[in-house]
């Protein structure tokens, strides 16, 4: 029986051992998928924006299963960047706000500064001065952390706030220090952006030979990526400069391809500016019946994208207060909770204390009225011993009352015998004393009768004295 028992306890610790393994080895396998998905995700945001919003959902999803929270914050990153690109700004933002809170709890600050960062991007199309405080609340953490990659995006992204706002030498400034961190890092995607961002800038500073040279070069290293996004945007500026030199050619061949790239990406705007570089292209050539079917097309796109567009900015900002006024809300909650609380352990203390001196007094109390029993208790006995003192003291002094009467009696007794036992030998003698004067007894006689006068007073003296000394001898 005791192998038996020995030989199922083995089984089940074996079974139990290689369950856990294969749990392990799940996990682990989900948490590989889901960073392996966020990767391609984000490596695809320039080249299929719509597969890196499909690529994060299912991150997500794989995610938010296994209860891998870093995972799920950085799958809410990946689809808000996807469908920044996409230009869905409401709806990037809303995952933006869902990767930082995941972040929070994580108390993740390199993941908090990426989702600052794009947040900022996403507010260079309503607020310059909100997105550059996003910035510069990333650009805080990644100068702590000493990550020079999310420091040089920091800058490129800071050099085009400057450029929206027309201050293209600062703008300028900024993209060249992110060149050179980009190049150290050797990071050739971020380094097609920032010849990009280069080539704009020497565009509106009017040295085209420059940008042309810049914007070539990011052409040319994009379409090597596969950066379709890039691409679009790279082929709108050399159109700009070519339509600016009259080189319409070279400006039709740009504006088809960027066009195509455009659709590629899904991208409504693109598609629309490349529609009005077309239009000012044939106007320049003067075909006017060409040009004005364009401008009919450009002013139907432009009634309905600025409804949309209006509407998508409405949407962008009423979520933003939206969250703003939910934050302050749960910060007043917040607020309100700890007045509770403190009041509550406030109270709590107070009436902690309160017992606290009831109980004491109740002790002191108890203490007391003992000590009072006791006190109490001694008293009666004290009293009772006088009572009993004086009751024994009243029983003597009966006793000596009684016993001075009897003596009192006694001494006048006494007195009376001695009175008249010794003034009988008295008299005889003064009788005889007289007698002796007028010479009528003799004096031998006289003297012998003295004697026995004197001799029967001392025998009645010591008669008397015996008596005193002993009261129960017989006599008077």
């Amino acid at each position: 029986m005791r192998n038996a028992c020995s030989i199922l306890f083995l089984l089940l610790s074996v079974s139990f051992t290689a369950y856990a393994s294969a749990q392990r080895d799940v996990t682990a396998s989900d948490t590989n998928q889901v960073i392996s998905l966020n990767k391609n995700g984000y490596d695809n945001r320039l080249t299929h924006p719509q597969e890196t919003v499909a690529d994060a959902e299912k991150a997500l999803k794989i995610a938010i299963s296994i209860g891998y929270t870093k995972g799920i914050a950085e799958a809410y990153r990946i689809k808000g960047i996807g469908e920044y690109y996409l230009n869905k700004p409401d709806s990037a933002l809303n995952r933006y706000f869902d990767a930082l809170t995941q972040y929070e709890k994580l108390a993740d600050q390199r993941g908090k500064a990426k989702v600052y960062n794009n947040i900022g991007n996403l507010y260079q199309m309503v607020d310059y001065d909100k997105a550059l405080e996003y910035f510069k609340k990333a650009k805080d953490i990644a100068e702590k952390l000493r990550d020079k990659q999310l420091i040089a995006s920091l800058y490129l992204n800071i050099g085009n706030i400057y450029n929206r706002k027309n201050m293209y030498n600062s703008a300028l400034s900024y993209y060249e220090k992110s060149y050179e961190l980009f190049t150290q890092l050797k990071d050739p995607v971020q380094l097609v952006q920032c010849l990009q961002d280069l080539g704009v800038i020497h565009y509106f500073l009017h040295n085209y030979t420059k940008a042309k040279d810049l914007l070539l070069e990011a052409n040319a290293r994009a379409k090597a990526m596969d950066m379709n996004v890039n691409v679009a945007t790279i082929n709108m500026t050399l159109t700009d400069i070519y339509l600016a030199e009259s080189n319409f050619n070279e400006a039709e061949k740009y504006i088809k391809e960027g066009k195509t790239y455009a659709t590629i990406i899904h991208n409504e705007k693109d598609i629309y500016d490349y529609k009005h570089s077309a239009y000012e292209l044939e106007s320049k050539r003067k075909n006017y019946e060409k040009a004005l079917n364009i401008l009919s097309e450009l002013y139907k796109a432009d009634s309905s994208g600025y409804k949309t567009n209006v509407s998508t900015r409405l949407n962008f900002l009423q979520q933003e207060q939206s969250r703003i006024a939910k934050a302050a809300e749960e910060e007043k909650n917040a607020e309100i909770s700890r007045v509770i609380f403190w009041s509550v352990t406030v109270a709590a203390g107070l009436l902690l204390i309160v017992i606290v001196l009831l109980v004491g007094s109740v002790r002191r109390k108890a203490t007391t009225n003992s000590q009072l029993q006791e006190l109490n208790g001694e008293i009666s006995r004290q009293k009772d011993n006088l009572d009993r003192i004086n009751h024994h003291l009243e029983e003597i002094i009966d006793e000596r009352t009684k016993d001075l009467q009897v003596k009192n009696k006694k001494l006048s007794e006494y007195s009376s015998y001695l009175s008249h036992q010794i003034r009988g030998p008295i008299a005889t003698l003064k009788g005889l004393m007289n007698l002796e004067k007028e010479g009528l007894v003799d004096q031998l006689e006289c003297i012998a009768m003295m004697d026995k006068c004197v001799s029967e007073i001392d025998e009645k003296i010591i008669e008397m004295s015996d008596m005193l000394h002993d009261p129960g001898k017989p006599g008077f």
